[in-house]
């Protein structure tokens, strides 16, 4: 079951959750028939978990939000997103592990 700290953005909500965040974000394009996509899912639930308040995993399905998968050149799922002050820092692409993406998660912070 995913965690409630994780938000569920759409094309239309988007940018504004991203712009309007005070805390660094955590981007997941993914799509339900995705393995590597579905594999990682509880170490982003986890990551929500553990760093509420200090930052924000966000997952967006390519499927259903083309036009942000289209915007921020998501050529590949799932691909990761670390964003701060609505910039792009760094982008993931492929299952990434926890200690990797806590490590650039913190860093941001």
């Amino acid at each position: 079951m995913a965690s409630a700290n994780v938000l569920i953005l759409t094309d239309a909500t988007f940018e504004q959750e991203i712009a309007s965040s005070s805390v660094p974000v955590l981007v997941d394009f993914w799509a339900t028939w995705c393995g590597p996509c579905r594999m990682i899912a509880p170490i982003l639930d986890e990551i929500a978990d553990e760093r509420v308040g200090v930052a924000k995993v966000v997952k967006v399905d390519v499927d259903e939000n083309p036009l942000t998968a289209s915007r921020y050149g998501v050529r590949a799922i799932p691909t990761l997103l670390l964003i701060k002050g609505g910039e792009v820092r760094e982008q993931i692409v492929g299952a990434a592990g926890k200690k990797d993406l806590l490590s650039k998660l913190d860093a941001l912070s």
